[in-house]
């Protein structure tokens, strides 16, 4: 008997057991099921320290703080094909970055069995609209740039996020926003978040602000306007992965337009304390837009920032994403070198330069590194658009209206039109184009022919002029320079530099007297008309003027005549420099700006001063008198600046040298000062006016 009670008491433990196993099942999915709907059930998930999983990088778009932890994340995916982006971004001015469970917060991603160290529970979208209480901790990571937004109609779903410092952040808390299957596996691209199709920005849209803006809000849309020179509270309302508009040719899509086995790249981006959603949305364009396999690293120089979020912040967001590299500046280096330092830290056969605001199009990069594919000595940059710094619109235009690089001889870059000879050497708009120069912010070039051009000029400082140097060593040292309008790359043109330098050396001027002593020839004395003849100390250049030796470069004569024939010679003027009016005392000069913002605006006046600038006049042979690009017009009122168009009419002016007037030549008046000495006026021509009558330095009438 007591044998076959301990059999029975053995098979009612296993039955007591069997029962308490299916019971605590079944009560396992009641109560997940019930945490998916009821918050209050979600914080008690959070409490029992269950694993957490991984979610797949959903975007929170529209200035939305990142909720963590069970607090509000809406419809994040479990992630097993990504590596790159594999985190929950904030869509403006919040870091999510010192929150232990986003962007790695300390651990790599596992890709045997999907789960990254840092990983967070499954959050359900109806906690999205119960989290409005103000007492959610986005752990210490917003960025401090962050606005308050309190009673902003124009923003829904507001979620109150309270810092640990006690300050109030807002934020549009995206739902439902999922990660997007990847693109044609072969191809190995990244599919980016998909946010809302009516959120702020997408498809390039503009961004208006409300007119009811409280009086907390005109300050924070002012602060990111003194801050960042652009429209930060704009941009901070805009998902990281904001989609673009396709700017594309359907030629630049046929199948078979781009080589296969293209080579990788390392996307260089130097920044100084710029704008959180900016800099985000740069980076995450690259990854989004580009093919994972033609991406080495994307490596962030940081030159020098001191705002708190582009610290630990940065660090901590892109902690999960082993593509990315930040390199840290020890003292404010300027573009150029740090331009150079993220270059000694790549390794990818291709460098891409980016500008930290940015956006990547479509398709962006294939066209750019099959020219350098095909020839590891083409130099190629993106058709640049235009983000409208207010609004944060994207521009684009076709590959029609595509434009090319030049300068004028005050070493300044300018653009212009594809030239007729250009435009015959091809059968189709969107096929790469020469320019003579590029603008210089983004481009790309085979590493090693960088290195055997030597680089950026080290003795540059801080910015400019190495743009025309790299433009002018690529074409008179065996290499060629294209814009490839199949490939677009959206700019936030700014108005005004938000960063100051305290170097109290002209640096633009430096830069560019060595970019003339090594490169310019003969020519570098049209520059030097136009600074006075006063070059300043500009540092030793032997070393330069030995690479371009030792490269066996071509002459600059051959670069004009070859690459750059549409350039306007000083040379062949019939006269240069100043134009003084000889009436009261001869102290008067002609003086104007001839930038693209001057043009169609009266032509001024100031005492002479000797220092060419503004009052660098040039009379051609057509009877132009101009400077550059830009001639004097008159067509019944003003005089005024207009883009030289070669013929004649309102441009075409005739120099008297015994007279010593100008005549214009299809109304027949003469060129004088008003009787106040402060105005350009045009009057009948009387040969007794001082007031009519001019000086023309260097007047040499065997040119005509």
């Amino acid at each position: 008997m007591a044998f076959i009670w301990r059999r029975r008491s053995t098979s009612i433990v296993k039955i007591i057991a069997i029962l308490m196993a299916i019971w605590f099942f079944v009560a396992f999915f009641i109560y997940t099921d019930d945490a998916r709907r009821d918050p209050a059930a979600t914080n008690k998930w959070n409490a029992m320290n269950l694993p957490w999983q991984r979610f797949g990088g959903a975007a929170a778009g529209n200035g939305a703080a990142a909720i963590v932890a069970g607090s509000g994340l809406a419809n994040n995916q479990v992630d097993t094909y990504e590596r790159e982006a594999g985190a929950f971004e904030a869509g403006g001015g919040f870091g999510v970055a010192n929150n232990p469970g986003v962007a790695g917060g300390g651990g790599a991603n596992d890709d045997d069995d999907g789960v990254a160290a840092a990983d967070v529970p499954i959050a359900q979208p109806d906690e999205a609209n119960n989290n409005n209480n103000g007492d959610l901790m986005a752990g210490g990571g917003l960025d401090d740039n962050a606005d308050i937004n309190e009673g902003d109609e124009s923003i829904l779903n507001n979620v109150i996020v309270q810092h640990p410092n006690d300050r109030v952040y807002h934020g549009k808390l995206i739902a439902g926003a999922e990660r997007g299957n990847p693109n044609d596996e072969g191809k190995n691209v990244l599919a980016p978040p998909s946010p809302p199709k009516d959120s702020p920005g997408e498809m390039g849209k503009p961004v208006t602000l409300p007119a009811n803006m409280t009086e907390e809000m005109k300050k924070a849309v002012d602060d990111g306007w003194q801050k960042n020179a652009f429209n930060q509270y704009a941009s901070d309302m805009i998902s990281v992965h904001r989609t673009l508009p396709d700017p594309r040719d359907a030629w630049c899509k046929e199948p078979g337009r781009y080589q296969k086995d293209l080579p990788a790249t390392d996307v260089i981006i130097c920044f100084h304390n710029e704008a959180w959603s900016v800099l985000l949305r740069t980076v995450h364009s690259v990854f989004d837009r580009s093919p994972e396999h033609l991406i080495g690293h994307v490596i962030l120089v940081d030159d020098y920032s001191d705002m708190p979020h582009t610290k630990k912040q940065l660090e901590d967001y892109f902690a999960a994403y082993p593509k990315v590299k930040i390199l840290r500046a020890p003292k404010r280096e300027g573009l150029i070198r740090a331009r150079l330092l993220g270059a000694r830290h790549a390794t990818s056969p291709v460098l891409t330069y980016l500008d930290s605001h940015c956006e990547c199009t479509e398709g962006w990069l294939e066209p750019l590194l099959d020219r350098i594919a095909r020839n590891s000595t083409t130099v190629v940059c993106p058709v640049i658009d235009v983000i409208d710094d207010t609004t944060l619109e994207y521009h684009y235009r076709d590959s029609g209206g595509v434009n090319v690089g030049g300068f004028d001889w005050n070493l300044q870059f300018n653009w212009h039109g594809v030239p007729e000879r250009e435009r015959k050497r091809h059968k189709n708009s969107a096929e790469p184009v020469y320019s003579p120069t590029m603008a210089g912010g983004l481009f790309s070039i085979d590493r090693k022919f960088f290195e055997l051009l030597g680089t950026y000029d080290p003795d540059f400082d801080i910015w400019g002029g190495e743009n025309l140097e790299l433009s002018f060593k690529t074409w008179m040292c065996g290499g060629t320079l294209e814009i490839v309008p199949c490939s677009h790359v959206g700019h936030i043109f700014r108005k005004r530099s938000p960063y100051k330098w305290r170097s109290g050396v002209n640096v633009l001027k430096k830069n560019s007297v060595r970019l003339a002593e090594v490169w310019l020839d003969d020519y570098a004395k049209y520059y030097y008309q136009r600074i006075g003849n006063d070059k300043g100390d500009y540092g030793d250049v032997t070393a330069r003027k030995e690479l371009r030796q030792r490269l066996g470069c071509k002459s600059f004569k051959w670069y004009l005549d070859n690459v750059y024939p549409e350039l306007f010679i000083p040379g062949e003027s019939v006269a240069y420099g100043e134009m003084r009016n000889l009436g009261a005392g001869g102290r008067t000069c002609l003086d104007s700006p001839a930038r693209k913002k001057d043009l169609k605006k009266p032509v001024g006046l100031y005492p002479c001063h000797n220092q060419g600038g503004n009052q660098y006049w040039m009379l051609s042979k057509a009877g132009e008198i101009r400077r550059d690009e830009a001639c004097l017009d008159y067509a019944g009122h003003d005089v005024i600046l207009y883009p030289c168009h070669g013929s004649k009419g309102n441009q075409f002016w005739t120099f008297n040298n015994e007279t010593k007037q100008i005549r214009h030549g299809s109304s027949d008046k003469c060129l004088a000062i008003n009787e106040k000495r402060d105005k350009i006026v045009m009057e009948e021509c009387n040969g007794g006016q001082l007031r009519q009558q001019w000086r023309l330095e260097n007047y040499d009438p065997s040119k005509l």
